[in-house]
């Protein structure tokens, strides 16, 4: 990939401020996923932060979108492996 390119997220998921990103890699055994998650705020200044520290109150909303990364990658393998 050339420097200029910008990698893009397979697949995004947001409850509230909690949001988990899917990512695809190129490995030499195949594809691999990866995740992050991060809860979005602004800040004082209303610039849009991200980290990586969850409250009492994000952590059901964190479950639910890791869920829905989990089922979104199995998918995908599914579809990988039925394509082969």
């Amino acid at each position: 990939m050339e420097s200029s390119e910008k990698s893009h997220p397979e697949a995004e998921f947001r409850i509230n401020g909690v949001k988990a990103v899917v990512w695809k890699n190129e490995t030499r055994n195949g594809h691999m996923f990866n995740t992050t998650l991060v809860r979005v705020y602004k800040d004082a200044e209303e610039e849009w932060q991200e980290t990586h520290s969850l409250g009492r109150d994000d952590l059901l909303a964190a479950g639910k979108v890791l869920d829905e990364a989990h089922s979104f990658i199995l998918d995908e393998e599914r579809k990988a492996r039925s394509a082969d």
